[in-house]
């Protein structure tokens, strides 16, 4: 009798030993008959999923390519970062529900990129996107406003693309509707993280004084005294151009330095200026 008790005894304390195991692998594995509902809360946004049309269009002018390093902030279901794999791009998915997830690494694996793709549980606004290349999202516009600060400090040229919701006074380099196969949730937007290029640089004999706005220049150029009011002036990434009365200024930045071209009366010459002071 005092040896079945015992038994029994080890039974329930092996039962429960086993069982914060069970729980930590059902947890892992995610819930394998979850179907997401659109418009089911998230932490920080409903989940609605992107049309893959909007999808295929994102991708497209974001110009993804094998070299790229695609992150989808707000992951869903994994279709962006999937759709990133297939055209052979390095991709990861930022999601915040584990269910989430764990569908998604089903999904990619079903599409044949599971060994392209990686998913991770994290808090958008925690996870490092320094290594970046493209990064895509379908957020609020107050959530693009929180984030749009960490945006500006990635490496120049770094491409971001959202569905539909803007950066506010921070314009667009480029705006595209679909006009079929789509019913809702159909503008793509696409920003080129510009090079800083605000202060004073020497170009020459001269001074070339910037004031940034984004990827938006103004500024003046200084010769012998006489002062060029600048028009045109625009950054995409790290390349810079500017009209200087009548002289094209085309170039890239290289933290403070840049070089590139000038086309003047019908000749090109080239031009180098030095950052002396923000």
């Amino acid at each position: 009798m005092k040896t079945k008790c015992i038994n029994n005894f080890l039974l329930i304390l092996l039962s429960f030993s086993l069982l914060p195991v069970s729980l930590t692998c059902q947890a892992q594995q995610g819930n394998e008959d979850y179907e997401p509902r659109v418009g089911q809360a998230g932490k920080d946004v409903v989940w609605v999923p992107t049309p893959q049309a909007l999808v295929d269009k994102m991708l497209e002018i974001a110009e993804v390519t094998p070299q790229d390093y695609v992150i989808d902030l707000g992951s869903g279901d994994g279709r962006t970062v999937i759709t990133a794999a297939k055209l052979g791009a390095r991709a990861t998915g930022i999601e915040y529900n584990p269910d989430m997830v764990a569908l998604s690494k089903k999904n990619a694996i079903s599409a044949g990129v599971g060994n392209k793709t990686e998913f991770i549980q994290a808090d958008l606004f925690e996870t490092d996107l320094s290594q970046a290349t493209v990064i895509t999202m379908f957020l609020l516009p107050d959530i693009n406003l929180r984030l749009r600060p960490r945006i500006l400090d990635l490496k120049p040229g770094t491409r971001i693309v959202s569905n539909t919701f803007t950066m506010q006074d921070w314009e667009a380099d480029m705006t595209v509707r679909l006009e079929e196969d789509c019913t809702s949730w159909c503008t793509a937007l696409l920003w080129i993280v510009p090079a800083k290029v605000d202060g004073t640089w020497r170009l020459g004999n001269g001074e070339l004084e910037l004031t940034q706005e984004f990827q938006m220049l103004r500024g003046t150029l200084t010769f012998e005294g006489t002062e060029i009011t600048l028009t045109d002036g625009k950054l995409r990434g790290v390349e810079i151009t500017f009209n200087a009365d009548g002289a094209i200024y085309a170039g890239s930045v290289n933290g403070n330095t840049m070089t590139g071209t000038i086309q003047a009366d019908g000749n090109v010459y080239k031009w180098s200026a030095t950052r002396i002071s923000n």
